[in-house]
C-alpha cells in the first residue's frame, strides 16, 4: 500500500478554478499535439483549442497558471507553446535590460 501521509495535501482554492473551465470534458487531443503534427494540422488543432477558451470564464486563472508554472505543452489559457515561450524571452530581455552592466 502506497504511504500518502507524506504527500502534500489538495488545496482546493488554487485549483477550483479548472471545474468552471470550457475545456471540461473536451479531448486532450484537442489541447496537446499529437507526436510528429507540424504545419498546417497542428495550427488548425491549436486554432480550435484557441476557440474553446476564448470565452472561458476562467481564461486568466488558466493563463496565469500555465505561464507561473511553465507549462511547456498543449494550450493554456488561450496560449500556445511558442506564445507562452514568446512571453517568458521577453520577460528575460527586460530583465537583462534592466540588469546593471558588471
Amino acid at each position: 500500500m502506497t504511504y500518502t501521509k507524506r504527500l502534500p495535501k489538495p488545496v482546493v482554492e488554487q485549483w477550483d478554478w479548472q471545474l468552471q473551465g470550457n475545456c471540461r470534458g473536451q479531448e486532450s487531443a484537442v489541447f496537446f499535439h499529437p507526436d510528429n503534427e507540424r504545419g498546417p494540422a497542428r495550427r488548425m488543432r491549436q486554432a480550435r483549442a484557441k476557440q474553446v477558451c476564448h470565452d472561458c470564464p476562467v481564461l486568466m486563472q488558466c493563463r496565469q497558471h500555465a505561464l507561473k508554472t511553465r507549462e511547456p505543452f498543449g494550450v493554456w489559457g488561450g496560449l500556445d507553446e511558442d506564445e507562452r515561450r514568446a512571453i517568458f524571452s521577453n520577460r528575460r530581455s527586460r530583465q537583462q535590460e534592466h540588469q546593471p552592466a558588471a
